[in-house]
C-alpha cells in the first residue's frame, strides 16, 4: 500500500506568469519596457516575436532590457527560452534580483505554429494535388496536425509555468462576434488571440486599452482582491506591472517559488531513453512515460515522437525474430 504523503501549505506567492493583453496600440509592449526600469527586478530578457517594438522602446527613459536574438525557427526560440530559464535560476541562486522574461507576443507564437502546420498540410499528397488544380482551394488542417502545434505550445508553456523568475506574456485581444456550431451569432465577446489555454495557464491576467484604464481580469491570488464569481474585473488607474507583481500580488523574491506542478520528463529525456530501448519491457516503460507526459505527438524531425516510438518498436521486434531464428536454426 502506498503511504500518504502530505505537507502544510507555505502561503508563499509563486513566481508570476502574467498575461497582458489588449487591442492594438494599447501599451502592452510599453508596459514591459517600463517594468525593466524597476529597481525591484534584475535582467529583463525580451523575446520579440513578430511585434517589432523591442528596439525602439529601448529609448524609453530608464528602460534597461536586453533583446533575445533568435533566427525565427522553433528550435532557436525554444533554445533561447531555455537559456533564459537557466540564467534566471543562476541569478536566483546567486541572491540577485529576479530575472524577467517577456514574450511579445504569444499571439505571434501561436501564429507561427499555425503557419507551420498549414505548411505541413499543404505538403500532403491529397492537398498538393488539389492545390495544383485550384491554388485557392481551402486546405484543411486535420486534428493530428493541430495536436502537433499544441504539443509545441505545451513544451514552451512547461518552461514558462516553472520559470524561476517573472514571466510577462503579451497577447492581442479583440471584441469579436461569438460563434456557435461554426456559425456567427449576434453576441459579441472579447477574445484573447492565442492558444486557447493561454489565459488559464497565467497566474494573473491584465487587459489594457487605448481608451480605458487597465483592469485585472483575474488573478490566482489571495492578495489581489478579486473573488471569482463575485467580483468584477478590477480597474486600476495607471496600473504598472511593477506594482501588480510586487504590491498587488505580493510577490516576495526572497520567498517566491516555482509553481508546484507535476514533474514530467521533457522530449529530450524521453528520446534519450528511447535510444536505449532493446526489449519489449523497456519499450513499454518509455511508451507509458511519453504517454503520461503528453509527449507522443511532440514533433521529432518531420514526424512525431509516436512515429519514432513505432520505428524503435519495429527494431525490437525484428531483433527478437532474428534471435528466435538463430535458436531454432
Amino acid at each position: 500500500m502506498t503511504e500518504l504523503k502530505t505537507r502544510r501549505p507555505t502561503g508563499a506567492v509563486p513566481w508570476p506568469l502574467v498575461l497582458v493583453e489588449g487591442g492594438e496600440k494599447a501599451g502592452k509592449s510599453w508596459s514591459i519596457a517600463e517594468l525593466s526600469a524597476s529597481p525591484r527586478v534584475g535582467r529583463t530578457l525580451w523575446l520579440d516575436l513578430g511585434e517589432g517594438a523591442g528596439d525602439e522602446y529601448g529609448a524609453i527613459p530608464g528602460a534597461r532590457y536586453e533583446l533575445i536574438e533568435h533566427d525565427g525557427t522553433w528550435s532557436s526560440i525554444m533554445g533561447q527560452v531555455s537559456a533564459a530559464r537557466d540564467e534566471a535560476q543562476r541569478a536566483l541562486d546567486a541572491g540577485e534580483k529576479p530575472v524577467v522574461l517577456a514574450i511579445d507576443s504569444m499571439t505571434a507564437e501561436w501564429g507561427l505554429l499555425k503557419d507551420w502546420v498549414d505548411a505541413k498540410a499543404r505538403r500532403r499528397d491529397v492537398n498538393r494535388k488539389a492545390l495544383a488544380q485550384d491554388p485557392d482551394v481551402e486546405v484543411e488542417i486535420t486534428n493530428d496536425l493541430w495536436n502537433l502545434a499544441t504539443a509545441r505550445h505545451k513544451d514552451l508553456m512547461r518552461i514558462l509555468m516553472r520559470f524561476p523568475g517573472i514571466v510577462i506574456m503579451a497577447a492581442r485581444g479583440a471584441d469579436q462576434v461569438a460563434m456557435e456550431n461554426g456559425q456567427p451569432t449576434k453576441i459579441r465577446t472579447w477574445k484573447v488571440e492565442g492558444q486557447k489555454a493561454l489565459a488559464f495557464d497565467a497566474t494573473a491576467w491584465v487587459r489594457m486599452s487605448r481608451t480605458e484604464h487597465p483592469r485585472i481580469i483575474g488573478a490566482r491570488s489571495v492578495h489581489a482582491g478579486i473573488v471569482p464569481g463575485e467580483d468584477k474585473p478590477r480597474v486600476i488607474p495607471d496600473l504598472k506591472l511593477d506594482a501588480l507583481i510586487f504590491d498587488i500580488l505580493k510577490c516576495d523574491p526572497a520567498k517566491a517559488h516555482v509553481r508546484d506542478l507535476v514533474s514530467t520528463p521533457d522530449l529530450a529525456a524521453v528520446l534519450a531513453l528511447l535510444a536505449e530501448v532493446n526489449d519489449r519491457d523497456s519499450y513499454t516503460v518509455v511508451w507509458e512515460l511519453a504517454r503520461d507526459a503528453d509527449l507522443l505527438d511532440s514533433p521529432v524531425d518531420d514526424a512525431t515522437l509516436r512515429d519514432a516510438m513505432y520505428v524503435q518498436r519495429d527494431k525490437v521486434l525484428a531483433a527478437e525474430a532474428k534471435a528466435t531464428e538463430s535458436v531454432t536454426a
